[in-house]
Formats: C-alpha cells, structure tokens, sequence
C-alpha cells in the first residue's frame, strides 16, 4: 500500500491554516503544522517529511530563512512558498534559496494541490526510486521509513540516529565532518552534543554488528569514516 506524503506547514494564520491543514488531510497526506517560525527547523529535524509548504510572513523567523536551514538538512527535500506579496524580489529570492514553486494568496486550494502534485512527481522523478534506500553490506537502510534491516530482522531507528546514518552512508569511504554532522543534526557543536552524537555512533555499530565487513571509524578530532572491506 502506498503511503501518504508527509507535508511540512508552517503559516501563521490560525484561521487560513487551519482550513488548509484540514482540506490536504481530506487529500490523504499528513501534516504537520506549525504556526510560528521559532521552532520551524527544529521540528523539521525530528520528522520525516516529503514536501515543505512555507509561508514567508512569518513571526520570529521568516520563511525563506526556514527554507534556507531546511536546504542545508535535506538539500533534495521540495519547497513551495506561499506569500501574499508577487514582488519579483520576493520570487528571485525564494529561488536562489532553492524554491519549487511559488502560489500567492489567495488562491484555490485545488491549484495548491495540483502544484503539489507535480512538484512531488518531479522530485521523484530527479531523485529516483532508491534515493532514500540505502544498502550498507547486508543491510538495507530506508531514510524515510528510518528503518533498517537485514534478513527478516528490522530494526526502527530514531530521527537522529537515522539523520546520521543517512550522513555516513553519503560520506562512504570519505571522511564525514563532526562539525558537519553536529550543525546539520543537532544545530550545535558544543561539547555536551558532542558527546551525544558518540552515543549515537555507539547505537549505529551495534545495529550494524551483524555484518563484521561494515566499521565505523572514529578519525580522531576530525569526525568518521565508514567503510566496508572487500574480501
């Protein structure tokens, strides 16, 4: 059974959002909702998500600044920003920043749908069917079902240990940046979050310790590496 699309909504007006989360669930997808920028990126960075819908108006932080840390998490990950204002400025912007799309209020929420719509065919389309599968020596890694397994066994990762994962199978055989993954992971590259992503490193080899061909190696001050010898 196909799944539903999760779709990332941030908007600020309680009234129009509420209609609009309402109308897309009546579509089939899932959404989650947020109707301040403060906590925009954070949330993103737990959750799994198919489509970003972003207002630019917003309180706190902007959309297009939300649409910015949002590409330097998942840089494949389709943006539609929604705006009140059809300045070529506003336009110009949003697509330097990555944007698929563009709808200005107001607008018929079945034109959002269908721009929905495509903009998800064309991101698959760019990305593939296997984008978000992975296969690490024996195992099969999904990203977006933050699963991995190996035979009949499956394992259910968290949205960290996922995100990480994810990161190191992108980096095979290079070297991945602590700082890298801290900032895109985490958003800090403190001491005590360091010492967090090491836990993280720790739970990653164990679910990988049925394959002794895959090792994750800790290149000291520096970040990780992992690799899979060919015998």
């Amino acid at each position: 059974m196909k799944q539903n699309k999760k779709i990332f909504f941030v908007e600020d007006d309680l009234s129009f959002g509420t209609v609009l989360k309402s109308y897309l669930e009546i579509c089939n997808f899932h959404v989650t909702w947020l109707s301040d920028g403060k906590h925009a990126v954070t949330t993103f960075r737990e959750g799994s998500f198919d489509l970003c819908l972003l207002d630019v108006m917003l309180p706190n932080v902007d959309g297009f600044t939300i649409g910015r840390e949002i590409k330097s998490i998942d840089s494949q990950i389709p943006i539609i920003y929604i705006t009140a204002k059809s300045l070529k400025e506003d336009l110009i912007t949003g697509y330097r920043l990555g944007a698929d799309d563009y709808i200005i209020k107001p607008f018929d929420a079945e034109v959002l749908l269908l721009k929905i719509a495509v903009v998800l065919k064309r991101s698959e389309n760019q990305l593939g069917s296997n984008n978000h599968h992975y296969i690490i020596g024996k195992y099969t890694f999904d990203s977006h079902l933050r699963e991995i397994w190996l035979k009949e066994d499956k394992q259910l990762l968290s949205p960290k240990e996922s995100a990480l994962l994810q990161l190191l199978c992108e980096h095979k055989n290079e070297l991945l940046p602590r700082e890298e993954a801290l900032k895109k992971i985490w958003g800090d590259d403190g001491y005590f979050t360091t010492r967090s992503m090491d836990v993280f490193i720790t739970k990653l080899r164990k679910y990988l310790k049925d394959d002794s061909t895959i090792e994750i190696r800790n290149i000291h001050g520096s970040g990780f590496i992992m690799t899979q010898q060919v015998h």
